[in-house]
C-alpha cells in the first residue's frame, strides 16, 4: 500500500469519496491492520483498522489514552493544525486559547473520567429516556408536519438537524428559540476544515466565544434556579463534593452541544441515503415494521457518524505485531471497524435484516457514547414516523457532505417526498 494512500487519510478532502477511504481502510485491514501513516505536519500516527483491536485499545486506558493534555481524542495537535493554517491559509495563527486548560470527559482517563462521566448520567438513564419517547414523537411529528405538502425538501435542514437540536434544547432545559444558535455553534466548531462553514480563524473564535458566554449564563442561572436539565447537572458538586472548574464546565458543555447535535443528525441524513441507494431495503421496511431495530443498528454502523477517535500510548507496547512506543498517536478508525470482514458478513452490502455485532460507532468500553440510548430512540422513532408519512421519500441530487476526516458528516441532501405523485 502506497505512501500517498496512507497520507490520504490525514487530507479531510479524501473523505469526500467514500469508495475511496473504503477502499484505504480495506486494503489496511488486509495488508496492515495496525500501519504506521505519515502527517503533512506532524510525525505520523498508527491507523487501527480492525474491530477487535479497535475495541482492544478502547477497554485499556491504562496503555492508550484520551488524557487531552496529551493530545486527546484528535489526531491534530494544535502545534500541527498551527502549521497548516500558516502554510495553507498564509496566516499567522495562535492556538485558540479562550478556555484553554478545561477539559471535557472524552479527553480524560479514569478515575477522573469517571467522576464526570457521573455528573451526567442520570440525565441519560433508561428511565429518564423513556419518559422522553412521546415527546421524541411529538417533535418529529411537528417537523414532519411543516414538510407533509411538498414534493421536495432540502433534508438535513428541514429534518435531520432539527430533531436532535430541538432534543438538546429540551435536555437544557432553554427555551427552543435557542436551539439556532446552538446549531449554528455547533457547526462553526466541528467545521474547522470546511471554508464554507468556518470563514475564517476570527470567525471560529467568536462562534466559541459566544457558545461559551452562553453557556456560562445558563451556569449562573442554574446554580440560583436549579432544574432537572443537563446543565443543572453539571453546575452541581461530584460524588466527592467538588465542583467543575469553569473550563472544564465549558468544554464539557461544548461536548454536549457537538454530540448531542452533530452524530444523531448525520446518523438521521446517512440513513435516509443508504435507504434510498438500496431501495429494496426500505421496501422490507415497510413490509416489516419489526425489523427498524435491526434498521437502525445497520445504519449507524454503516453511516459511522464519528469517523475515528485518537488514543496516545502510556508505555511501549504490542498491538497487531506492531511495537507502539510510548507517546506514539493512534487512531481508531471506527469507519473501517464497522466493514471488518472477519465480523460481518458481507460488511458491504447494507442490511436492514443484519443481526451481527454491534457497531463501533459509538466507541467502545468506559468512552462509549453517553448519549447513545438518546440517539437511537430518536431515529427509531423518525424512521418509524417516515416510513408511514413518506413511504416513497428518496434522495436525490447532489449530497453535500463537510470537509472533514473526524466527522461523516452531510450539509445538504436534496429528498423527493413524494416519488409516485410527483412522477405522476
Amino acid at each position: 500500500m502506497s505512501d500517498i494512500d496512507r497520507l490520504a487519510l490525514s487530507n479531510p478532502d479524501t473523505f469526500q469519496d467514500q469508495d475511496r477511504v473504503h477502499q484505504i481502510f480495506s486494503s489496511l485491514r488486509r495488508e496492515d491492520p495496525v500501519g504506521w501513516c505519515p502527517e503533512p505536519y506532524g510525525r505520523g500516527f498508527w491507523a487501527v483498522t480492525k474491530y477487535q483491536d479497535i475495541q482492544y485499545v478502547s477497554k485499556n486506558p491504562q496503555l492508550f489514552s484520551s488524557d487531552g493534555h496529551l493530545g486527546g481524542i484528535v489526531l491534530e495537535d494544535p502545534d500541527e493544525v498551527a502549521a497548516r493554517v500558516k502554510a495553507e491559509r498564509g496566516m499567522e495563527p495562535e492556538r485558540i486559547g479562550i478556555f484553554e486548560g478545561g477539559r471535557s470527559m472524552i479527553t480524560m482517563d479514569p478515575p477522573e473520567h469517571t467522576a464526570h462521566r457521573r455528573m451526567v448520567a442520570p440525565g441519560f438513564t433508561p428511565k429518564k429516556l423513556g419518559a422522553l419517547e412521546d415527546q421524541i414523537r411529538e417533535r418529529v411529528n411537528n417537523i414532519l408536519d411543516r414538510i407533509a405538502d411538498k414534493t421536495e425538501c432540502e433534508f438535513v435542514e428541514s429534518v435531520a438537524a432539527e430533531l436532535p437540536i430541538q432534543m438538546l434544547a429540551e435536555l437544557f432545559g432553554v427555551n427552543q428559540e435557542d436551539r439556532h444558535k446552538l446549531f449554528e455553534w455547533s457547526n462553526i466548531v466541528i467545521g474547522g476544515e470546511d471554508p464554507d462553514i468556518s470563514l475564517s480563524r476570527e470567525h471560529v473564535v467568536n462562534a466559541f466565544t459566544e457558545m461559551a458566554m452562553y453557556g456560562f449564563g445558563l451556569a449562573e442561572d442554574r446554580k440560583q434556579n436549579p432544574g432537572n436539565d443537563l446543565i443543572t447537572m453539571l453546575v452541581q458538586p461530584n460524588a466527592d463534593g467538588e465542583i467543575m472548574s469553569n473550563e472544564d464546565y465549558i468544554s464539557a458543555f461544548v461536548l454536549l452541544v457537538v454530540a448531542g447535535n452533530e452524530t444523531t443528525r448525520n446518523s438521521i441524513s446517512g440513513g435516509v441515503l443508504a435507504l434510498s441507494q438500496y431501495p429494496e431495503q426500505w421496501q422490507k421496511l415497510l413490509a416489516d415494521r419489526s425489523l427498524i431495530p435491526r434498521a437502525v443498528n445497520e445504519i449507524i454502523r454503516w453511516v459511522a457518524p464519528v469517523i475515528y477517535m485518537r488514543r496516545t500510548a502510556l508505555a511501549d507496547t504490542e498491538l497487531g505485531g506492531k511495537q507502539i512506543k510510548k507517546g506514539d498517536k493512534l487512531a481508531l478508525w471506527y469507519m473501517s471497524g464497522n466493514r471488518d470482514e472477519e465480523v460481518y458478513t458481507d460488511p458491504f452490502t447494507f442490511d436492514v435484516t443484519r443481526d451481527e455485532a454491534r457497531h463501533l460507532s459509538f466507541g467502545y468500553g468506559q468512552h462509549l457514547c453517553i448519549g447513545w440510548r438518546l440517539a437511537e430512540m430518536q431515529l427509531t422513532v423518525l424512521l418509524t414516523e417516515l416510513l408511514e408519512r413518506f413511504p416513497d421519500i428518496s434522495a436525490t441530487g447532489q449530497v453535500d457532505r463537510m470537509r472533514t476526516n473526524f466527522l461523516n458528516s452531510i450539509k445538504r441532501m436534496p429528498v423527493n417526498l413524494q416519488a409516485k405523485k410527483h412522477a405522476a
